[in-house]
């Protein structure tokens, strides 16, 4: 009943955030927004039913889709082949309602690679091999669900939104983000990021909670830092925070 329950709970979470998220209007320069809760929601929900029925240990957060990830699969960092081929998560993915022809969403039949979730994911596959070993005591989530993009095809992330439609997106999330801690009770709390980090330290601030707040390197292979070994970087980060030992 337990596993029921707290599955039931993350599963609400996420709707509720859907339906919120759906409300929102956004100005140029954003011209498409996608949202994979909708379109790519069956997945999504596979996602979440993977979490421990008795809560995590440690939760990382990202910021927001990005274009071959989590917009295809509706995982966080969701680079196809992990998705599918490490934990076993395949569904049908609709289409958004506004598809920008530059970055088309084929679901599971995408064959392009996300280099921030196949690092992200392939140093997890390395380590604990089975997904259950790694979901035993770890979750990973997104901040926003949404992904931002410009006339033109370029990403725009949730940081660069006018400070109207920031704030809107920040209090929806930020809601969001406290009732997953709550729900899965982490004693670690590591953004992927330093925007994801400080995301961390509001939703902990507002809950009053006493928790380990840290940060490890984006994997984006726009940051020289994360082009230099970031699988070692990473790991480095996560035994000197005790996170790992």
């Amino acid at each position: 009943m337990a596993k029921l329950k707290r599955h039931r709970e993350l599963i609400a979470a996420a709707k509720n955030l859907r339906e919120q998220m759906a409300g929102l209007r956004f100005k140029n320069p954003v011209a498409h927004v996608y949202n994979p809760l909708e379109y790519a929601w069956d997945s999504h929900k596979d996602y979440l039913l993977m979490a421990n029925s008795k809560g995590v240990r440690t939760l990382f957060l990202g910021m927001n889709p990005g274009p071959w990830g989590m917009a295809q699969t509706g995982v966080p960092f969701g680079e196809i082949h992990a998705v599918k081929n490490w934990m076993g998560i395949i569904r049908k993915v609709r289409k958004p309602q506004s598809e920008h022809p530059k970055r088309p969403i084929e679901g599971f039949d995408c064959t392009r690679s996300e280099v921030s979730g196949r690092r992200f994911w392939g140093l997890f596959q390395t380590r604990f091999k089975k997904p259950e070993h790694f979901f035993r005591e770890h979750f990973v989530a997104n901040f926003c669900p949404l992904v931002f993009m410009e006339d033109t095809g370029r990403n725009r992330t949730p940081d660069k939104l006018t400070k109207s439609e920031r704030a809107e997106v920040d209090r929806y999330c930020g809601q969001h983000l406290q009732r997953i801690i709550q729900i899965l009770e982490p004693s670690f709390l590591v953004g992927v990021g330093a925007y994801a980090e400080k995301q961390f330290h509001q939703a902990a601030g507002e809950l009053n909670l006493q928790v380990t707040i840290t940060r490890i390197l984006h994997p984006s292979p726009a940051s020289p830092a994360a082009n230099r070994d970031w699988v070692g970087t990473v790991e480095k980060q996560l035994h000197e925070s005790g996170i790992w030992v």
